[in-house]
């Protein structure tokens, strides 16, 4: 049902010439079920939510290589493990409708990219990155003496 402003209703009555003790009354009655609604059917509290990232990591090679990934969320109470759950549910409840049979997805990427989000919620899993993003190593130090030369890396030379 169409959500209407009360005073385009109440504009609407008038506009037709009813009486205005029958406009006040039935606007009234509309103000009183609509809080009745509200009181029914209250709006649930928002889920907050924990980031994970998930790494594309193949062939077990994490401190030698560079490697691309993807931003998820999950509600802050589960586990971060449960997101490769989660990604594999929604590309098995993807692949059981009409578009999944014809495409169907066979990868962490391709859930990423193509399962919609209406699936991915229902499985409490959103993804924030469609495209997977570049994953940097860091030291995870700031120099202290006030120059970048402490930034540089002791292997290539590059800053970083």
């Amino acid at each position: 049902m169409a959500k209407v402003d009360q005073e385009l209703v109440k504009m609407i009555l008038q506009r037709n010439e009813l009486d205005v003790r029958t406009v006040s009354q039935i606007m009234e009655d509309i103000e009183n079920e609509s809080k009745a609604m509200l009181e029914d059917n209250p709006k649930p509290p928002p889920v907050k939510k924990q980031f994970v990232f998930i790494i594309s990591d193949p062939n077990g090679e994490l401190p030698d290589k560079d490697f691309t990934g993807w931003v998820l969320q999950l509600p802050e109470e589960d586990s971060p493990y449960a997101a490769e759950e989660r990604l594999q549910r929604s590309a098995y409840e993807f692949n059981v409708t009409p578009k999944g049979r014809k495409l169907p997805v066979k990868s962490i990427a391709e859930v990423c990219e193509v399962v919609p989000a209406r699936i991915l919620k229902e499985q409490n899993i959103w993804v924030k990155t469609k495209e997977p993003v570049y994953v940097l190593k860091t030291k995870n130090q700031i120099p202290t003496d006030g120059n970048l030369s402490g930034l540089q890396n002791e292997d290539t030379g590059d800053i970083f």
